[in-house]
C-alpha cells in the first residue's frame, strides 16, 4: 500500500469538525477502497480550546493557516475558512506555491481568484478540488469536469441557496410573512444573523459563475451577473404565483446566446408541475441542458455539516487515488490558459415572460392606462386580472399582468411610465417566468 495521504484541515466549523469525525471512523474503509491510508496530521482553526466533539490529539495545531500550509507535514491543505480574500486566500496560493494538493470549499475565493489559481495548480500539476463549493452535496463539479467531458451545454440554472429555498417555501406553505421566515431561519442555524449575502443573491452568484465557466469554457465573471434577491418578496406575490399555476424561487441561470453569454439570479416563477418546481426547504438542485445528454437535474442537501464534508470527503479520496505523473483533470474543465474571455450577451427578449404585480387606487381609467403603456411598450399580454383584497369604496387594488416574451428593457419602460402617473400605491412588483425544458 502506498504512504499516507497527509492532510490539514484549516477551519474547524460544522463542516470541518463533521469531516474529522468521518475520516477518523472510516479510515479503514477509506484506505482500503483509495489503496493508501488518509491521515489527518495537521489543523487549524481560531479557537483551540473550543470543544468540537472530535479527538485532536496527536494533530499537530496551528494557530495560522497559512504557516500550516507552508510548513505542515501534509499532502493536502483542505481550506475550509471562507471568503474570498485574506487568510483563505493567502493559505491557498501558499499551499500550491509550496506544491500542495488543495481542497477547497470556498466558492466565494474562486468566483474571485479561481482562474489565477488553477494556473498556479496547473503549472505545477498539482488538484485544485472544489464539489463542496457548488450546491453542498450534489456532485456537479464532478459530473461537468468529467462525466459530462465533450457535452455542449446550452444552459444551467439551479436552485443554489438553501437559505433562500427555505424562506419561499415557508411562506408559501404556511403564509408567513418573508420578515418572519427569514427570524426563523436565523434561529434554526440556515441563516446567519446577517443574512445579507443570502438572500441579496451573492452567493448563489459566486456558485452559478463557476458553473458558467464549467459550461461555456469561459473565464470565471462574478461581476457580469444580473442581480435580485428575495427581500422584497411578499406574501401576496407567493399568493398570486400559486393562483396562476407557478411557485417561485431564487434561481441562478447561465446561458449561451448567439451574442455572448447570459448570466442572472433572480427570483422567478416556475410551472407547479415542474420538477424544479418541488425542490422545498434547503434542499437545492441544478439542471443540466446539453446536446449529447439532453435534460439533467440534480437534487440534493446544498448545505451542513455532512452533506459539505461529503463533498469534500469526495475531493479529498480523488487525490488519494491518483498517481504522480498521471493527466490531472483540469481545474475549470480545460486548461485555463485557454479559457475564452468572458463575453456578455446583449439583451435580448425573455420567452417566459413576467409577471407585474401593480397596486393602484381605485378609480375609473387606472386599467385602460396600464393597457395603454404596456401596448406603447410592444408588450404582448397573456393575461390581466384586477383583484380588491378590501371591501372599502376607496381602498387600493391589485393588478396582475403576465406578458407573453418580451425585452427587459421593454418592460422597465413600462413600469417606469406606470410609476409617472400617480396611480400607484407602492413598489410594483416585477418577476420573470421561467419555463423549464426539465419537467
Amino acid at each position: 500500500m502506498a504512504d499516507a495521504l497527509k492532510i490539514g484541515i484549516a477551519g474547524l466549523g460544522t463542516v470541518g469538525a463533521s469531516l474529522v469525525r468521518i475520516l477518523q471512523q472510516r479510515s479503514n474503509e477509506l484506505a482500503v477502497s483509495c489503496g493508501r491510508a488518509i491521515q489527518i496530521t495537521a489543523v487549524s482553526a481560531r479557537d483551540r480550546t473550543k470543544d468540537r466533539g472530535v479527538d485532536l490529539s496527536g494533530i499537530t495545531w496551528f494557530d495560522d493557516p497559512v504557516e500550516m500550509a507552508e510548513k505542515g507535514d501534509i499532502d493536502v491543505l483542505v481550506e475550509l475558512v471562507g471568503g474570498a480574500e485574506g487568510t483563505a486566500d493567502k493559505s491557498v496560493r501558499a499551499a500550491l506555491a509550496r506544491g500542495l494538493h488543495v481542497v477547497t470549499a470556498n466558492k466565494a475565493l474562486l468566483a474571485r481568484h479561481g482562474v489565477e489559481l488553477a494556473i498556479m495548480a496547473e503549472e505545477k500539476g498539482l488538484l485544485l478540488n472544489y464539489e463542496a463549493a457548488v450546491a453542498g452535496g450534489i456532485p456537479v463539479i464532478k459530473a461537468m469536469r468529467e462525466s459530462l467531458t465533450g457535452n455542449h451545454f446550452s444552459r444551467v440554472y439551479g436552485i443554489m441557496n438553501g437559505t433562500c429555498n427555505y424562506i419561499l417555501t415557508r411562506m408559501e406553505k404556511e403564509g408567513l410573512s418573508f420578515e418572519a421566515c427569514l427570524k426563523e431561519a436565523q434561529r434554526l442555524g440556515y441563516a446567519e444573523a446577517d443574512p445579507t449575502f443570502d438572500i441579496e443573491g451573492n452567493d448563489t452568484a459566486h456558485k452559478l459563475s463557476i458553473l458558467t465557466t464549467l459550461a461555456f469554457g469561459s473565464q470565471i465573471s462574478a461581476d457580469d451577473i444580473y442581480l435580485e434577491g428575495i427581500s422584497n418578496i411578499s406574501i401576496e406575490d407567493i399568493h398570486a404565483a400559486r393562483d396562476l399555476g407557478f411557485r417561485i424561487k431564487l434561481l441562478g441561470v447561465a446561458q449561451r446566446t448567439e451574442t455572448g453569454i447570459e448570466q442572472r439570479v433572480h427570483p422567478t416563477m416556475v410551472p407547479l408541475d415542474s420538477v424544479i418546481a418541488q425542490v422545498d426547504g434547503v434542499t437545492n438542485a441544478v439542471a443540466l441542458e446539453s446536446d449529447i445528454l439532453g435534460e439533467l437535474l440534480m437534487v440534493g442537501p446544498g448545505a451542513g455539516g455532512n452533506a459539505t464534508a461529503s463533498a469534500v470527503l469526495g475531493d479529498i479520496t480523488d487525490i488519494a487515488k491518483s498517481r504522480p505523473g498521471t493527466q490531472q483533470v483540469p481545474v475549470l474543465g480545460r486548461p485555463a490558459h485557454l479559457l475564452e474571455p468572458y463575453r456578455q450577451a446583449q439583451m435580448r427578449s425573455h420567452e417566459g415572460g413576467y409577471f407585474i404585480r401593480l397596486t393602484v387606487v381605485d378609480r375609473t381609467g387606472v386599467f385602460a392606462s396600464i393597457a395603454t403603456k404596456m401596448a406603447l411598450n410592444n408588450i404582448s399580454l397573456e393575461s390581466i386580472v384586477q383583484r380588491s383584497e378590501h371591501s372599502a369604496a376607496d381602498a387600493p387594488v391589485t393588478i396582475i399582468l403576465v406578458t407573453h416574451a418580451t425585452m427587459e428593457d421593454a418592460v422597465r419602460k413600462a413600469v417606469a411610465a406606470i410609476k409617472s402617473e400617480g396611480y400607484l400605491v407602492g413598489e410594483p412588483q416585477v418577476i420573470r417566468i421561467e419555463r423549464p425544458k426539465t419537467a
